[in-house]
């Protein structure tokens, strides 16, 4: 994998690597930077190359401070729980933001509202609303992913998507400036945010309603019976592969071009919901997006429709 313009620079007659040049512009980082960490460890598919470098900030101070000292030709990629991203096999260029224990806060609020870090995990914000008598929230025991992603994607199932719910999202620009968005400011859409692409979310603020804790945890438990029954969820994969056309389901399409079980070397569209894929064991990054463009170019001969990713593909491939 290539480095970057601003780790290609040269000091002393050697090549410096982006660390290198980092290092010395973030002396008073509190969190980890580090080069070369594998990322298939951080993906649901367990595939992907390594970072060319790696933050994992402190809490939103310390990603601030370091983003507003990163140059600004450097790219910058937000990572969240790796539940819905291919991380192709040639790594991630520049510098991937891990949020972390800094980013892991739930906290009750007055008015049957909920704040989260931006690293929970959706589920864990279901079981807090849960907890404290706050209908509304449920939807998100079925979503596989964080709330940094949630609100990256309007993420939605069971009837529930994060625009219903959302308050305010709150987050630091590639500047390393604070910038808060109410609702209406983040442009929601199916399975999308108009919120600019540089910002890196840090918390979201959520409203519920008055609910019975038992009333909602049993609609969390149907929801969860429901996922077992009908998404491979044990085995290694990424969630809803395409988004749902207008009108239409993505799994229908998918089902009648032929291509339920479909597979690409260890890659395969799952028996059990034909619009995930699973990483059987062994397959590369490039198994799995092969696949999925196969899957694209297969529905749209037969059917007409171009199915739309709905999981996130970054970094680079690998070069041969």
């Amino acid at each position: 994998m290539g480095l970057c313009a601003a780790g290609r620079a040269r000091r002393g007659g050697r090549r410096v690597s982006l660390a290198d040049d980092l290092r010395p512009r973030l002396p008073e980082l509190r969190g980890r930077l580090t080069a070369g960490d594998s990322l298939a460890a951080l993906s649901w598919f367990r595939v992907g190359g390594p970072a060319e470098v790696l933050l994992v900030p402190a809490d939103e101070a310390d990603l601030a401070y370091a983003l507003a000292r990163i140059p600004a030709e450097v790219p910058v990629t937000a990572l969240g729980l790796g539940s819905n991203v291919i991380l192709r096999d040639g790594g991630v260029p520049g510098v991937v933001v891990k949020l972390g224990r800094g980013f892991g806060s739930i906290a009750i609020e007055a008015g049957h509202r909920v704040r989260a870090g931006a690293a929970v995990p959706d589920v864990k914000v279901a079981r807090a609303a849960a907890d404290a008598a706050i209908d509304g929230l449920a939807f998100f025991r079925g979503i596989p992913g964080s709330i940094g992603g949630a609100l990256r994607m309007n993420a939605g199932a069971h009837g529930g998507e994060t625009t219903d719910v959302l308050v305010s999202a709150r987050g630091v620009d590639r500047d390393g400036s604070l910038r808060v968005f109410d609702r209406d400011a983040m442009g929601f859409t199916y399975r999308h945010c108009a919120a600019p692409a540089s910002i890196v979310f840090t918390e979201a603020l959520f409203q519920g309603r008055p609910g019975e804790p038992a009333a909602i945890q049993a609609e969390m438990d149907r929801i969860t019976a429901a996922r077992e029954a009908s998404q491979p969820i044990r085995e290694k994969t990424g969630g809803s592969t395409f988004k749902n056309p207008p009108g239409g389901k993505a799994w229908q399409l998918i089902d009648a071009a032929g291509c339920r079980g479909l597979a690409v070397g260890d890659a395969q569209m799952s028996e059990m919901h034909c619009n995930f894929l699973i990483n059987r064991g062994k397959a590369s990054a490039g198994d799995i997006e092969a696949l999925g463009e196969e899957v694209r170019r297969r529905v749209r001969q037969h059917s007409g429709t171009s199915l739309e990713w709905e999981i996130k593909r970054l970094g680079v491939p690998r070069v041969a």
